[in-house]
């Protein structure tokens, strides 16, 4: 029995493995195939390729989505940063409840519920005031409200762990609670800025349901237009877009790893240490 165990174990891996990533080879074996039917092996080709590059609807559409997700991140930041430092650093004043639920609701409230709530908001508004028209517009507001909730979360955790200590030493040199925060604050919460809009890109550029909620004529994200394309049907451009977008998720991991990885060889060599010790 005891023997067993590892090879059980190791099986038990291999498939668990195999389930998540399994579809994913197949979609890019089949990203190469020669036939316009995408279950079908007809021969290796790079034609979907070229096709995909030709299709100015997707182009558009990936175009319109990079910029909507890069404006949402950034924005999901700001606001996500001011929202944790005043939960995590402010005295206990009159509404912190309130304000901690309403960031925090986006992370557990359904997607449906929000892009129709959001929907509700904008035409009201529209009638009201005449703005926002739906467009890119909506979809960035729409993506920033729920996209600032993660932001919130990933920052008030890193501010949990960082010395109030730090801050106030700066502040009884002199330095204006401003200045604490630019030069103190925001340079030991900086991972944590990254990696929340990071992670406010991806949401972003993932999300189908609140932008089909709230988007409006000539504003087609890329998730909606992979979605309509495969309603009619599986297409091999869409395989192709698929390879090229798990490539670069692929080489972007393997570079986080990188940057990751020689964060402590440097610290080390930093301290005195040499490549053969740090090796052993």
């Amino acid at each position: 029995m005891p023997g067993r165990r590892p090879v059980a174990l190791y099986t038990a891996l291999a498939l668990g493995y195999a389930f998540l990533y399994a579809p994913i080879a197949s979609l890019v074996v089949y990203s190469f195939n020669a036939s316009p039917l995408v279950t079908v092996w007809a021969g290796f080709s790079t034609r979907w390729y070229g096709a995909l590059f030709a299709n100015e609807r997707i182009l558009d559409a990936a175009w319109l989505s990079l910029r909507i997700a890069a404006v949402t991140a950034t924005l999901a930041v700001v606001l996500g940063t001011l929202a944790a430092v005043a939960l995590a650093r402010l005295r206990p004043f009159r509404g912190r409840a309130g304000l901690a639920l309403l960031v925090t609701a986006p992370l557990v409230m359904p997607e449906v519920i929000i892009g129709l709530s959001m929907l509700l908001l904008f035409v009201a508004l529209d009638h009201a005031i005449g703005w926002p028209q739906r467009g890119s517009t909506t979809i960035v507001i729409a993506h920033v409200t729920f996209a600032m909730a993660y932001v919130t979360v990933v920052v008030q955790a890193k501010l949990a762990d960082v010395d109030p200590a730090l801050e106030e030493a700066a502040m009884d040199l002199g330095a204006t609670p401003i200045k604490v925060f630019f030069a103190v604050t925001l340079p030991l919460i900086a991972p944590a800025l990254l990696a929340g809009w990071l992670l406010a890109f991806t949401l972003s550029l993932d999300d189908l349901v609140i932008a089909s909620f709230v988007s409006g004529p000539g504003a087609t994200t890329l998730p909606m237009v992979v979605y309509s394309s495969v309603r009619l049907g599986l297409s091999p451009e869409i395989n192709a877009l698929a390879t090229l977008i798990v490539v670069a998720v692929t080489i972007g991991i393997a570079i986080a790893g990188f940057v990751i990885a020689g964060g402590p060889r440097r610290r080390f060599a930093a301290d005195g240490g040499d490549a053969a010790t740090w090796r052993r």
